[in-house]
């Protein structure tokens, strides 16, 4: 039997987390300062998921008002001290479903991880949910990095090291002094690939709230020019450092300036202690829009990995109908 309890960041830092070899930077207390500081996002609680008596895993969720209703939000949550069976996520989803419809009436449903494709959840209203990324191990120096790439990784990221004109660097200082520099790139890289990039203040934001020891900015300068021509911002949760954000100039797209950088950021970050890096996000059967991303990604390991994709789990089955018509209708009015 499953049972949930509210705790405190400073119980679950001493007691849950040093179980786990990797945390996602999103169940993490530095994540949960950053997420208070954006408009209409509230922190909830961070809770223990517990059977029979034994904690099997926390979440931290975060309260979201959006369109007039609430929902709770937890990114790469829960995190399980061992993979439940079917059965056994289903059991902790339930418990989690009573325990948040019995403490807040206003909330919907939560939007959470959840492996197994359970009849008590729905696919996510908004969103594009991923079940499949890429993590490189980043032990053993520059040379076993590229050896346990593919052979087609391993040929690009020689042809850059040749022939890229640019100096990489680690510039978590300066993008902490102004991020106007790379934003311009972001924004390149927003008008070439047909999506509208968050504000400005959003990584601005992340990065000071974050601070140097959970992020990392790596850029690519032209050695011509000086100028920035490409840029990741990456998270760091004890060994596991994260590819959250990557952006590239349009007039270098050809000059293979992104394998370069990227090969640099990998060397760097096991420099300094970083086991893996999580690339984030490859396309799959489950989520084919984001194929596009593979090509690039999967160079860098030879396997891709599964993980559990976002769902709803509905709390107020009827509330959440009703919204799951209204987008079906928005949709048919769109033609989509």
């Amino acid at each position: 039997m499953y049972t949930i309890h509210e705790q405190t960041w400073d119980f679950v830092e001493s007691t849950i987390i040093p179980q786990y070899p990797h945390v996602p930077i999103e169940q993490t207390r530095a994540w949960a300062s950053y997420q208070q500081t954006i408009e209409g996002r509230t922190p909830w609680g961070v809770l223990s998921i517990a059977r029979d008596g034994v904690v099997a895993a926390y979440v931290s969720l975060f309260d979201y008002q959006t369109h007039g209703y609430h929902y709770l939000r937890s990114h790469h949550g829960p995190v399980w001290v061992e993979q439940p069976s079917e059965q056994e996520e289903r059991e902790a989803l339930e418990a989690l479903r009573d325990f948040v419809r019995a403490k807040d009436k206003r909330q919907l449903f939560v939007r959470l991880s959840v492996d197994a494709d359970l009849d008590i959840c729905q696919p996510v209203l908004s969103g594009i949910p991923y079940d499949t990324t890429v993590f490189v191990d980043v032990t053993g120096g520059d040379e076993e990095i590229l050896s346990r790439m593919k052979t087609r990784g391993r040929r690009d990221v020689r042809k850059s090291l040749r022939e890229a004109p640019v100096t990489c660097a680690d510039e978590t200082e300066q993008a902490l002094e102004s991020f106007r520099e790379y934003y311009a790139v972001m924004e390149d890289t927003a008008q070439r690939d047909g999506f509208t990039p968050a504000p400005i203040s959003d990584y601005e934001q992340m990065l000071a709230c974050l601070g140097k020891e959970h992020s990392r900015v790596f850029a690519a300068r032209l050695e011509e020019t000086g100028a920035v021509c490409a840029w990741s911002l990456y998270t760091i949760s004890g060994t596991l450092a994260t590819r959250y954000y990557a952006a590239s100039a349009t007039e270098v797209m050809r000059l293979h300036v992104a394998d370069r950088l990227c090969y640099f950021e990998l060397c760097e970050v096991g420099r300094n202690g970083i086991v893996d890096v999580d690339l984030m996000a490859v396309g799959s059967d489950f989520c084919p829009q984001l194929k596009g991303l593979n090509g690039f990604k999967c160079k860098f390991a030879k396997e891709t990995v599964r993980v559990a994709p976002d769902r709803d789990l509905p709390v107020r089955a009827g509330a959440y109908g009703l919204l799951v018509t209204a987008k079906s209708l928005r949709s048919k009015l769109r033609g989509e």
